[in-house]
């Protein structure tokens, strides 16, 4: 019997104190055998304070990145600590660790497993322009991956040996690179890319923005992001290492 692939859990967090706690703890319920980083992304709260109580290790990065920045500085740590799968866990709450399980049944061959939003599982939704934007950006993500997606822009994925190795090096630190950008480039360098239906967690603050002008902004950045991915040259994968 093959033993069980090392896991990562990585949770970027910026000023979410008031979640990543209680995040963190989920995460070990859920995966007893896997480890737990949370990448402080600058905060000026208590984040790194409550992730250390709760279990987690903890990557403090000078001053704010954004979620690609961090989650490039836990791909690296993967990488350099030899983990075999990367899953990452958002810090508001919204994931369920619980899911997991999910995300790593279906990992299988595939290099990463996107936890969908829009698949037909739970009852989150986003509507009117913004609906309209998402599925704009699925559908021409989907033809660079040459797989049907509907959620381009999950932050909730599993990622093998493979994107581990290419996200150390090339994940996108711009807005929106860390989702759309990073699977143009995943696709193009001969990753295999699916999706599962996940259903999300209630926000725990705040409510989602419908204003046209907002979802339009959305798309244009999301369309210069892929636009980004596609004049990148295309990143060639060797055994064990990254090559332009």
């Amino acid at each position: 019997m093959s033993a069980a692939p090392k896991l990562l859990i990585v949770v970027p967090a910026w000023n979410e104190d008031q979640s990543v706690g209680a995040v963190v703890r989920d995460v070990f319920r859920a995966a007893p055998g896997a480890d737990c980083v949370v990448v402080d992304d600058g905060s000026s709260d208590r984040t790194a304070e409550m992730a250390r109580a709760a279990g987690a290790r903890v990557i403090a990065l000078p001053f704010n990145l954004g979620v690609g920045g961090a989650m490039r500085a836990g791909f690296r740590y993967a990488r350099d600590h030899a983990y075999d799968v990367v899953v990452q866990v958002d810090g508001d709450g919204q994931h369920d660790p619980r899911d997991v399980a999910v995300l790593l049944a279906s990992l299988g061959d595939t290099d990463i497993v996107i936890g969908a939003r829009f698949a037909g599982v739970g009852e989150y939704d986003a509507r009117g322009p913004r609906r309209w934007a998402m599925r704009v950006l699925a559908g021409v993500v989907s033809g660079v991956a040459r797989q049907p997606l509907t959620d381009v822009t999950s932050g909730f994925k599993a990622m093998g040996p493979r994107a581990i190795g290419l996200f150390a090096e090339e994940y996108p630190a711009e807005y929106l690179g860390d989702t759309v950008e990073a699977l143009v480039i995943a696709a193009r360098s001969g990753l295999r890319i699916r999706q599962v239906p996940i259903a999300m967690r209630p926000r725990q603050a705040g409510a989602p923005s419908h204003h046209v002008g907002k979802a339009s902004l959305y798309l244009l950045r999301a369309g210069i992001a892929v636009m980004i991915a596609l004049l990148r040259p295309r990143v060639r994968l060797r055994e064990g290492t990254v090559a332009a």
